[in-house]
C-alpha cells in the first residue's frame, strides 16, 4: 500500500508462519503468530501467552523484544546498516542537512524546495525563548549541568504554551515539533553561557541552524564573532548522525513518558534525562577521559591488557555497540571529517586525535577485539571533533540532545498518531518474598 506521496505505507502483517507452545503440565497448546515489518527480522505476537497460559515473556534489557512498530528508523546491526525512513545514512550525510533530516523523520518524506523552505523559515522564526525562561537560569548554580539546567528549562517549557498542547490536535503537535527543534540551541546555548558567567546571546535570524547554534555558543556584545563555516558543516554533519537509533534507551523514555497522556515538553525532559546517563549519551565524553588516561601511544599496549583483564574492571571506550555487530556506519563519516576539521584549524598534530588513530589502528588487529567484534562507533571520533570546535566536555551530551530532539519528537507523534497506542507497561518476574503478616514493633 502506498500513500499519494509514494511513501510506503505498508503495516506490519500476518505471515503463514506460527510458533505452537505446548505447555508440557497441561497439554494446552497455542499458536503464536509471526509478523513481519518490510524490512528486517520478523517478530513473534506473544499477546496470546498470559491469556492462554498465564506467564509472561522475561528480557532484561529487552535485548530481544520489539516495543513498538515504527516507519522512522532501521538498522541491521550485523550488515552495519542504517536507514531513516529508508535513506542510508550516508547519502543523507554526504548530501542533506539537518534541518531536511528533521523534516524527513517527522514527515516521512524528504521536502521539496517550498516545503523545506517553509519548514525552515519556521524554525528560524521560532528560536528566541521567553525572557521568563532566560532568567530561571540564573536561580542555577554557577557550576550545575548543562543536562541538569536543558532537561529542567525543557520541562518549564510546557508552562508557557497551554494554547498549544493538546496532544491530540495535529497542528498543535506540529507547532510543538517546530518550538522544540528551533528552541533547543537556544536554551543549550543559554546553559552554557550560564556556566560562563557570560550574558546570553539572543539568536539571530540570518543565519543557518548550525551558525547559529555557534554563534549564540562563542560570539560576546563586545566583539564581532565570525562563524567558520566548516566548523558549522562538521556540526550539521554530527546532528545528522545523532538525529535518531531507533528504540533507544532515550527514545524508549520518551515514548513511555509520552503514551501516559503526560505533555510533550515532559516527554522530551525525559528523554534528556535518560541520555544524560554515562552509558548512552555520555559516550563520546568517556573516550576522550580513555585517551588522556592512557596518555601516550607507547602506553597503548598496556592499557589493552588491563581492557583484557576482566578484574581490572578497564573499558574500551568508543568500541562495540549494542546493535551494530559489524562497523558502525557513523563512524566511517565522522572520520573524514574529524580530519578535516583539524587539519582546517590548525589542529591536524592533536595528541588525542594522534592517540585514538594508533588505538583504531591496534584494537582493529588484535585477535581479541576482532573475534568479539569490537569496530569503533560513533562515539570514538564525536568528541576529539567536538573538541576542536571548542566545545567544552560538560556540554557533548547536549549536543547529542540537541540532535536527537528530530528524532524523539517524530517518535512521540507517530505513538500519539497511532489509534492502537496503549500506556506502556511492562510487567516483571517478581523474587521478592511471599506474602507474610506484619509483626507489632514491639515483638520484632
Amino acid at each position: 500500500m502506498r500513500s499519494r506521496d509514494g511513501v510506503n505505507t505498508a503495516t506490519r502483517t500476518m505471515t503463514n508462519k506460527t510458533f505452537e507452545l505446548l505447555d508440557t503440565s497441561t497439554g494446552k497448546k497455542s499458536s503464536l503468530p509471526v509478523r513481519s515489518g518490510t524490512v528486517g527480522p520478523d517478530v513473534v505476537d506473544i499477546a496470546a501467552l498470559n491469556k492462554d497460559h498465564g506467564v509472561f515473556t522475561f528480557d532484561p534489557g529487552f535485548m530481544a523484544t520489539a516495543s513498538t512498530e515504527s516507519k522512522i528508523t532501521y538498522i541491521d546491526g550485523d550488515a552495519g546498516v542504517l536507514l531513516y525512513r529508508g535513506y542510508p545514512i550516508e547519502q543523507l550525510a554526504a548530501q542533506s542537512s539537518f534541518i531536511e533530516v528533521a523534516y524527513l523523520l517527522n514527515n516521512g518524506a524528504l521536502p521539496d524546495a517550498k516545503q523545506l523552505a517553509d519548514f525552515t523559515a519556521s524554525i528560524t522564526r521560532h528560536t528566541m525563548v521567553n525572557e521568563s525562561l532566560l532568567r530561571m537560569f540564573n536561580g542555577f548554580h554557577y557550576n550545575a549541568h548543562p543536562m541538569a539546567m536543558v532537561s529542567a528549562i525543557v520541562a518549564s517549557m510546557s508552562a508557557f504554551y497551554h494554547d498549544s498542547m493538546d496532544i491530540h490536535n495535529p497542528r498543535h503537535r506540529e507547532i510543538f515539533m517546530h518550538r522544540i527543534i528551533a528552541k533547543l540551541p537556544t536554551i543549550s546555548a543559554a546553559a552554557y553561557k550560564r556556566a560562563l558567567g557570560q550574558p546570553f546571546i539572543y539568536p539571530r535570524n540570518d543565519l543557518d541552524y548550525c551558525s547559529n547554534l555557534l554563534h549564540m555558543f562563542y560570539a560576546v556584545p563586545c566583539e564581532p564573532y565570525h562563524v567558520d563555516p566548516l566548523a558549522a558543516q562538521a556540526l550539521d554533519l554530527l546532528l545528522i548522525l545523532h538525529a535518531d537509533h531507533e528504540q533507544n534507551a532515550s527514545t524508549s523514555t520518551v515514548r513511555l513518558a509520552g503514551s501516559t497522556g503526560a505533555n510533550p515538553y515532559a516527554a522530551i525532559s525525559a528523554g534528556v534525562s535518560a541520555l544524560w546517563g554515562p552509558a548512552h549519551g555520555g559516550a563520546n565524553e568517556a573516550v576522550l577521559e580513555m585517551l588522556e588516561e592512557i596518555g601516550t601511544v607507547d602506553n597503548i599496549p598496556k592499557f589493552l591488557a588491563q581492557v583484557k583483564d576482566k578484574a581490572s574492571n578497564v573499558r574500551l571506550m568508543g568500541f562495540g555497540h549494542r546493535v551494530y555487530k559489524n562497523f558502525d556506519p557513523r563512524a566511517k563519516i565522522i572520520r573524514e571529517m574529524c580530519h578535516k576539521v583539524l587539519a582546517k584549524m590548525g589542529r591536524a598534530d592533536n595528541p588525542l586525535l594522534e592517540l585514538a588513530q594508533r588505538l583504531e589502528e591496534i584494537a582493529l588487529k588484535d585477535e581479541y577485539f576482532v573475534s568479539r567484534k569490537l569496530y569503533p562507533n560513533v562515539d570514538f571520533y564525536s568528541g576529539i571533533i567536538y573538541s576542536a570546535l571548542g566545545i567544552p566536555r560538560s556540554m557533548f551530551t547536549v549536543m547529542f540532545a540537541i540532535a536527537r530532539t528530530a528524532g524523539w519528537v517524530a517518535h512521540w507523534q507517530e505513538m500519539i498518531g497511532d489509534p492502537s497506542m496503549k500506556i506502556g507497561r511492562p510487567r516483571q518476574l517478581y523474587t521478592g518474598p511471599v506474602k507474610r503478616d506484619y509483626t507489632p514493633i514491639a515483638k520484632r
